[in-house]
């Protein structure tokens, strides 16, 4: 009986239909290689697992049962760009905005058809809680490409995707803040991202709930026409007697999406691509002269909260090994 899977791998979609039940993984990552030009041990393919564990190579896909048309999420790169990934990113001392606060999103804020477009996601969008909200906690919203998880690294384990330090932040923000990941993909995948970097089931910290590009609206402004965004008021309207602007505050690499909520949005740098460098080298920890100038994770959270609630000057960290 032959299987068709479809593998989602930088930005498109590759069908894939000659293979049969009797093929192993293997033959499947050979099939990708042919379409992709990414090498079978570079690919990691999220979301085939056997008894709970990623299946291995020799894996007869009869046995995973497998759906027709089953999407696939690839992870890899291919040999010709290893060596962009793997270099150092260019120095450059001056703090790139990808939008400046100015009249423009003040008025892109507080436009009515903006404002209603918040409104009709409060009313339609279904949030699934994952974990009950806590009542005094504030709010912490989480991007994930590029801010949790480095999808375009040549990595291959979730603990060479992840952020540096991603668990221990995580842990020491849940003291005080419930934790909501918002990304501008389907919740399918954002299940797939959050399991394999083992944020699902954490013992030490608990995820309340995740958003998807449903619960994002669209929005025009005169410098980059009609661009979406990730309104916090979607949340605040939910769950309006635990959170507000005067507790959250959101971690994003695309400063855009702040366009709605910009005194609630704190823009981090992209992660470093070295990460397969050292993982495994060091157990996890990365050495000096490659992280020394970069920001890992921004100070405590209970600092960038003054007494009124408004959010202070925020300062970052780096780790210094």
């Amino acid at each position: 009986m032959s299987v068709s899977v479809i593998i989602k791998w930088g930005g498109q979609e590759y069908s894939i239909r000659s293979l049969s039940e009797e093929d192993t993984i293997m033959d499947l990552k050979q099939s990708i290689k042919s379409l992709t030009g990414v090498l079978p041990e570079r690919q990691k393919l999220l979301g085939l697992k056997v008894k709970g564990k990623p299946a291995e190579d020799v894996v007869k896909l009869g046995s995973l049962k497998l759906k027709p048309n089953t999407k696939i999420m690839m992870m890899g790169t291919r040999e010709e760009g290893l060596e962009e990934v793997l270099a150092p990113p260019p120095e450059n001392d001056d703090v790139v905005n990808d939008f400046d606060i100015e009249e423009e999103v003040i008025e892109v804020e507080n436009r009515e058809e903006n404002l209603a477009k918040i409104a009709r996601r409060v009313k339609d969008y279904k949030v699934e809680e994952l974990n009950p909200p806590r009542e005094g906690k504030r709010l912490l919203v989480l991007d994930v490409d590029y801010t949790l998880f480095d999808h375009k690294s040549c990595a291959e384990t979730g603990q060479e995707l992840m952020r540096p330090y991603l668990h221990e932040f995580l842990t020491s923000a849940y003291e005080d803040y419930d934790i909501v990941i918002w990304s501008a993909t389907s919740m399918k995948w954002i299940d797939a991202k959050m399991k394999e970097l083992g944020v699902i089931d954490n013992p030490n910290y608990k995820i309340t709930f995740m958003l998807d590009s449903a619960a994002m609206i669209t929005v025009h402004t005169p410098k980059r026409g009609v661009v979406e965004v990730k309104p916090l008021g979607v949340v605040w309207g939910k769950y309006e007697e635990l959170y507000s602007r005067k507790n959250t505050i959101m971690f994003d690499d695309i400063g855009r999406n702040f366009l709605m909520n910009p005194q609630n949005g704190l823009k981090v740098i992209q992660p470093l691509h070295l990460a397969p460098s050292w993982v495994g080298r060091t157990g996890g920890r990365p050495e000096s002269h490659h992280y020394e100038s970069y920001e890992v994770w921004p100070t405590t959270l209970s600092q960038h909260h003054s007494a009124c609630g408004r959010l202070n000057t925020i300062q970052s960290i780096v780790y210094r090994i």
